[in-house]
């Protein structure tokens, strides 16, 4: 695992934003395609809005979500809102390109088994996402993978609805299909997130960040976030960024 470390937020957004522009590029040029994998939250609709202004194959990109809250259409809880906000409304990139976790639906269950299709049928079977963007919780949890829900234990799965959290019931990818993924990409700020991102940062199976592949993964937070942490995990360089192997 990698880790870079910004001055603040904003920064940290704008150079996750230009990791991911890479990726696209790097992964379309190798095979054609990019389905990226994206949470919700305040930093990361900073990140993908920075995004629009990087040099992005759109017309080869599928966007997909890491989970979403049982709630109607156009609801401000909704991760889709933002995405329709800060993405499809700044870039090129085609609606159907966007796949929206289908929350609305009747019946829940036959909504995750679709939702799993749809990643078999853009990123093969079993799907395997480019890049996978999460988020850290100051519970340790990530995606909606919420500490003590049973989701936690699902092994043969790639797509699972949780329980109650916050308020709501979630739709969630889950360990396996985040684990196969090529690249994670963690966005990691603000200073109630720091005991989190060191536990993070050292395997700590304990809480459901902890469980999440390190091999593939790189950390990219800001001081606030890494604030409590030794030089063993971070150090200083002049260029700015910080970056060092964990």
């Amino acid at each position: 695992m990698k880790m870079e470390v910004l001055a603040n937020d904003e920064s940290a957004a704008r150079a996750a934003a230009g990791m991911i522009a890479a990726e696209a590029r790097a992964a379309v040029a190798e095979r054609g395609r990019f389905v990226m994998a994206v949470s919700g939250g305040r930093t990361p609709w900073i990140m993908l809005r920075a995004l629009s202004g990087e040099e992005v194959p759109w017309e080869s990109v599928h966007v997909v979500q890491v989970d979403e809250r049982v709630a109607p259409v156009g609801d401000a809880d909704r991760n889709l809102t933002h995405l329709r906000e800060t993405l499809l409304e700044h870039t090129p990139i085609r609606p159907q390109r966007v796949h929206a976790m289908p929350v609305e639906s009747a019946d829940l269950e036959v909504a995750v088994k679709q939702y799993a299709s749809t990643l078999a049928e853009i990123a093969g079977s079993p799907p395997v996402l480019d890049l996978v963007h999460l988020g850290l919780g100051p519970d340790g949890h990530t995606a909606s993978l919420v500490p003590a829900d049973p989701v936690l234990a699902i092994t043969e799965a790639d797509v699972a609805l949780t329980g109650v959290y916050q308020g709501r019931r979630r739709m969630t990818l889950t360990y396996p299909v985040i684990n196969r993924a090529r690249h994670i990409l963690w966005l990691v700020t603000g200073s109630e997130k720091q005991s989190m991102l060191a536990r993070l940062l050292d395997g700590d199976l304990s809480i459901p960040a902890g469980r999440v592949s390190r091999e593939q993964a790189i950390v990219i937070a800001d001081r606030a976030a890494a604030g409590s942490l030794t030089t063993s995990h971070w150090t200083e360089t002049p260029r700015g960024p910080t970056s060092r192997s964990i």
